[in-house]
């Protein structure tokens, strides 16, 4: 005579999977911290009402292309538009004759972006970005 033995099924416990779960989610929420990304801070200039008398500031124009920088007109590299900022910027006494307006071209690469406006800071300027003006087209 055959005993008819029947399959033992056993369910693992369904609570502790859950605590486990929930335990890795805990750990790894207190373990990534917040990180923060930091910029350059820069200060941008205040609009004064109306020049003084007899005195014109000359703002210095910076263009950034993705070939070069042009700094008043004549196109320099990174290194030598170091040098000749912080000559120009030497000259100028007042905060506001400090302005540097500066021009960048929407394919400007940004390592090209942030060696230039290091270079107005650290020689002391005070860095004004010019938004690219909008553009008629004629349509006949």
């Amino acid at each position: 005579m055959k005993l008819r033995r029947g399959k033992l099924l056993v369910d693992p416990p369904d609570c502790s999977s859950s605590d486990i779960a929930f335990t890795l989610i805990i750990f790894f929420l207190v373990s990534a911290g917040e990180h923060t990304e930091t910029g350059i801070p820069q200060l941008l200039p205040k609009t004064e009402a109306k020049a003084e008398k007899g005195e014109q500031s000359k703002n210095i124009e910076v263009s950034i292309t993705p070939t070069g920088i042009v700094l008043n007109g004549s196109p320099l590299q990174l290194p030598e538009f170091a040098q000749r900022i912080a000559e120009a910027l030497k000259q100028k006494t007042r905060e506001a004759d400090r302005i540097v307006v500066v021009k960048s071209a929407p394919e400007t690469p940004y390592p090209t972006w942030i060696g230039v406006s290091q270079a107005i800071s650290q020689a002391g300027g005070v860095l004004t970005l010019e938004l690219e003006s909008e553009r008629t087209i004629n349509v006949e």
